[in-house]
């Protein structure tokens, strides 16, 4: 079987499986406990437009989770057939920020491509924050000006409450040499924010709304 699930529908599914999982520890009462089996499995089959038989069969295993054991062997199962984010190399990455002569790229060789939906790092020393992601099929890279907060907030990519800084770039506007900024809060740690990413909607409407 090839591989057929997204970084973020990964993500999905194994948060809707640690919710089983809460459930399970939570009451002993039989209907409720099936009650939440059969609404985790709509919740994960709603991902996807179609699958096979064989597809089907895995992710509805995901109504089996009743410990911390189970989880942990289901979720190495689906690994096994996540799309990863395709390897780049440090190249690629230059060549998606042109304008930066000096452009410092974040070690590769320890990142999880099969738990990330875009990369991204910080130069704190310049206030910058870059992104990489794929959206519809092409490699996008985007730069801003970057200012931690120093309180949580929800991030604008993943929507979850963590340690954010606003990201902020700068797009040309109709008019010749008028300029229009554009501002987001965004997690600081983007592993975290991968983590964390259980929609590819949200990542795809941030980097659109920052290139204008």
């Amino acid at each position: 079987m090839d591989a057929f699930i997204r970084v973020d529908q990964y993500h999905f599914i194994k948060d809707q499986a640690h919710n089983l999982l809460n459930g399970h520890m939570t009451t002993n009462d039989s209907a409720v406990t099936q009650a939440l089996k059969s609404i985790t499995y709509e919740k994960v089959l709603d991902l996807f437009t179609e699958l096979t038989n064989e597809q089907d069969q895995l992710i509805s295993q995901v109504q089996q989770v009743h410990d911390e054991t189970d989880a942990i062997l289901y979720f190495s199962r689906l690994k096994q057939y996540v799309v990863p984010f395709p390897e780049l190399t440090e190249d690629h990455i230059k060549e998606l920020f042109p304008k930066i002569k000096k452009l410092i790229v974040p070690s590769l060789a320890d990142i999880d491509w099969s738990e990330t939906s875009y990369i991204s790092w910080n130069d704190l020393g310049a206030n910058r924050k870059y992104i990489v992601a794929y959206i519809d099929g092409k490699l996008e890279g985007i730069i801003g000006h970057y200012h931690p907060s120093r309180q949580k907030s929800i991030c604008t990519i993943c929507h979850d409450y963590e340690k954010v800084g606003l990201f902020t770039s700068t797009i040309s506007g109709r008019l010749n040499e008028e300029t229009i900024s554009r501002g987001n809060y965004i997690c600081h740690d983007s592993n975290k924010c991968n983590q964390n990413l259980k929609s590819k909607i949200n990542l795809k409407k941030f980097v659109r709304h920052m290139q204008g």
